[in-house]
């Protein structure tokens, strides 16, 4: 997260993914930052344990979910 809140600083469209029980951290980390409201997207968990079709499925989300994001912000 932090990379991307310093790419949004530096004029570049960003936005951060993680899985679903790190929500909470991500909001704290982006409340310190000083950008509440940095856009985020969320995956389901875990990664680590997931098959090839589960990995897929995550990325699959990740991507759209970030597009959206990226080009409506």
């Amino acid at each position: 997260m932090h990379d991307a809140v310093i790419a949004e600083r530096n004029g570049i469209p960003a936005m951060s993914i993680m899985t679903v029980p790190f929500v909470d951290a991500a909001e704290l980390m982006a409340r310190v930052q000083g950008v509440p409201a940095h856009p985020f997207a969320t995956i389901d968990h875990p990664i680590a344990s997931a098959d090839f079709e589960g990995l897929e499925a995550r990325a699959r989300a990740a991507v759209e979910k970030a597009f959206a994001i990226l080009t409506t912000n």
